[in-house]
């Protein structure tokens, strides 16, 4: 119990000192003279020297240094850091698409270490980490003495080794969880043809969604979606789900291929950097490749950055729905800096803008229609007791040899199932059922089609489909 209270004051009391620092941003800068700037650099050079010489044990030079220069690049916002040689080289590898660690993307959050979201089918991800989840301790070190890069560091090792990470949740309950790191191949495009839970395959007329999931926005990003939409245009879907729950973002250039790709034309995001001039427009390129067909952007608190670019391209533009939850509201760019030596500075170097001029910065994006995270459960059987069958004398269906058939196969398979079946070993349409958000974003594409179709009809057309039936 102790522990659990030690672990909860440390992540509380870094968020109770956090007002005094906001009242602290909002005074006016004082700038220095070039004058009061060199004798502040001639202390830091006097610190490090009397350090140096004075410490009780032989001091490290190139750390104190480099935690010299993260200080410096850390009090400018929680994204901008000093990457030393290896730092620099994972994160070249990282972008590349496969990289070794735990496949968690992690920010600096008011001391503490805060997970933007797990990558799909990772250890972290395979844990239960959630986006919004605090790591307080890695292999029982607190992260409050580490910076962002040694936190990661720590996290990253030889494939096949364990790490343990202390977790606290947002109901506050601290848990300890033990992953095996992996090499991790971020597959950024899967695409699959779907169908509501429950339609029936067989039948032509069962409407099919083209369900597109990013899980990152990398250098392949923009190659693998148009491959994946033609593949889906080919097979004649109604419309689009393109999935970017806890997506934690990437390259800026990804995501306005991203949009492009499901745009016409209009603005798809702006960014503005520290002179009121810097400023830059990105607009959709002519080509939407799929036709103008109903797009539902899924999002949830770990979407972020990118994601939240092409989530506000399409909302703003009038292109798609979004829904899902508040997302996780990073709007700022950042760039590597390279030094000359195989170091870099990764600095935040703009904040970025919606086509309507909203800055994301801290407010993320709001869907349309909010669709909380749910368990379903079903309260209505598919077919009442009550209905015209119920009646005594009552005219059969000459078509209902065949349905009843595949009802009975079906309540026979019901039937078999006398345990649930643990999660892991579900098929992919079993938990799409599940997935309650997802089966709500399908709903609406398919009510979008029907409504795009309809307005589309000329009434020479709607009398010929009367006739039909």
């Amino acid at each position: 119990m102790l522990k659990k209270l030690l672990v909860l004051m440390a992540v509380l009391t870094p968020m109770m000192a956090n007002g005094a620092e906001k009242k602290k941003k909002e005074e006016p800068i004082v700038h220095l003279t070039d004058e009061q700037i060199y004798q502040e650099m001639k202390k830091l050079a006097m610190i490090f020297e009397v350090a140096r010489e004075n410490f009780v044990e032989e001091a490290d030079e190139k750390k104190m240094l480099e935690a010299a220069m993260n200080g410096m690049l850390g009090a400018l916002d929680p994204h901008s850091s000093y990457l030393s040689l290896d730092d620099f080289k994972e994160f070249s590898d990282k972008s590349q698409g496969e990289f070794g660690g735990l496949g968690i993307q992690i920010t600096s959050d008011r001391g503490a270490v805060r997970v933007i979201s797990p990558l799909d089918d990772t250890p972290a991800d395979k844990a239960g980490i959630k986006a919004g989840d605090y790591i307080t301790h890695i292999d029982g070190e607190q992260v409050f003495d580490l910076t962002l890069n040694q936190a990661v560091k720590k996290m990253k090792g030889r494939p096949g080794t364990k790490v343990k990470l202390t977790v606290v949740s947002e109901d506050g309950e601290p848990k300890d969880l033990t992953l095996k790191r992996a090499i991790i191949k971020v597959e950024s495009v899967k695409a699959k043809e779907k169908m509501l839970a429950g339609a029936d395959a067989e039948d032509k007329d069962t409407p099919r969604i083209g369900y597109i999931r990013i899980s990152d926005f990398g250098a392949t990003t923009s190659r693998d979606l148009k491959k994946a939409l033609k593949e889906m245009e080919s097979k004649k879907v109604v419309g689009y789900v393109l999935d970017v729950r806890n997506n934690p973002g990437g390259y800026l250039t990804a995501a306005i291929d991203v949009s492009d790709a499901f745009m016409e034309s209009g603005e798809i995001v702006s960014t503005r950097g520290k002179q009121k001039t810097d400023i830059e427009r990105v607009y959709a390129t002519p080509g939407d490749m799929v036709n103008g067909k109903p797009v539902v952007v899924l999002i949830n608190h770990g979407s972020a950055s990118a994601s939240e670019i092409v989530a506000g391209a399409l909302q703003d533009n009038g292109r798609g729905l979004v829904m899902g939850s508040q997302s996780f509201g990073k709007g700022s760019v950042q760039q590597q800096k390279p030094l000359g030596d195989g170091t870099a500075i990764h600095i935040t170097i703009a904040r970025y803008y919606t086509p309507s001029g909203r800055s994301i910065q801290n407010e993320g994006i709001t869907p349309d229609v909010e669709v909380l995270h749910s368990k379903v459960e079903v309260l209505e059987k598919k077919e009442s007791m009550y209905s015209e069958a119920s009646f005594k004398n009552s005219l059969k269906n000459d078509q209902s040899k065949k349905k009843n058939k595949k009802k009975a196969d079906k309540n026979k398979d019901v039937d078999e199932e006398d345990e649930e079946t643990p999660y892991e070993e579900l098929t992919d349409e079993e938990k799409d059922a599940l997935d309650y958000q997802l089966q709500r974003a399908m709903g609406m594409v398919v009510a979008m089609s029907k409504m795009q179709s309809r307005q589309n009809m000329t009434p020479t057309d709607a009398l010929d489909n009367e006739k039909d039936k």
